[in-house]
């Protein structure tokens, strides 16, 4: 269940509750904030925070009974421009959190700022969209200054499909832009020039995921951007990120996000 919902186009924002054990978030292309709100579990007390770099999937042991979360993505298209006015960018560099999806405890300073996104998504008093806004760009400059590295790097890049290492941005655009209709192991691979088992290999090393895992997160991110931002039809934007079924679709996306996708436009439209 989720009770309000910001979907912008650098960042989104989700209040969630979870009343399973095992909950995991898929890889996708944001930098992604997991905040617990409240919780029972011994290791993940309320307050804490995992910080999930891009193309890294977020994986957690919850209490039973129900741990509410906050959930904030931020496009590292966002983080580079912020990185950028800083002077802290520069052109082959990548940013990447220091250590991710390790609990971050003892960080007042990021609990209040996300807290206080919360309370004024939860709120909704005037302005409070704007308010979120100048909240999230504080947020990218704590990050950079406390949480994330800037470093050159010779296997990193951005590319239209964010912060790819670059032996596998070709199959990564690839994925991107061919992600609404089923793809073969064979056609990724060849996009790298690679051969199946080598391609496949490398992939799961940097990434953490197969190639297909990452595929179908990738699948639902999109379809979270067209149910915020088109007034397209559910089963049109199950077709467009390869779901020829809606049942399927439906199934899938509650899966990976908690709700259906009726749920999550409804829960969008509320505001």
């Amino acid at each position: 269940m989720s009770s309000r919902l910001l979907v912008e186009a650098s960042f989104s924002i989700e209040h969630r509750t979870v009343a399973r054990s095992n909950f995991e978030l898929p890889a996708q292309s944001d930098f992604l904030l997991l905040h617990v709100l409240k919780s029972q579990f011994s290791t993940l007390q309320s307050g804490a925070s995992l910080l999930a770099n891009p193309n890294q999937a977020a994986r957690l042991k919850l209490d039973r009974r129900k741990t509410e979360l906050l959930l904030v993505r931020l496009k590292p298209e966002l983080l580079i421009e912020t990185a950028t006015r800083l002077r802290l960018y520069q052109t082959g560099a990548h940013l990447l959190f220091r250590s991710p999806m390790t609990p971050v405890t003892e960080d007042h300073r990021l609990r209040q700022t996300l807290e206080s996104i919360l309370a004024e998504l939860e709120n909704g008093a005037a302005g409070w969209r704007e308010v979120i806004r100048s909240l999230v760009n504080q947020l990218a400059v704590y990050l950079l200054r406390e949480h994330i590295n800037v470093r050159r790097s010779d296997e990193m890049e951005l590319s239209r499909a964010g912060l790819v290492d670059r032996r596998l941005r070709r199959a990564v655009e690839f994925m991107h832009d061919n992600c609404g209709r089923e793809l073969s192991l064979s056609e990724i691979a060849a996009a790298a020039y690679l051969s199946e088992f080598h391609f496949a290999r490398l992939f799961k090393k940097i990434t953490g995921l197969t190639p297909h895992a990452y595929l179908a997160g990738l699948r639902i991110e999109r379809a979270r951007r067209l149910l915020a931002e088109s007034d397209m039809a559910i089963v049109e934007v199950g077709a467009m990120v390869g779901y020829a079924s809606q049942s399927h679709f439906t199934k899938v996306f509650r899966e990976a996000t908690g709700m259906t996708p009726r749920a999550f436009r409804q829960a969008l439209a509320n505001q």
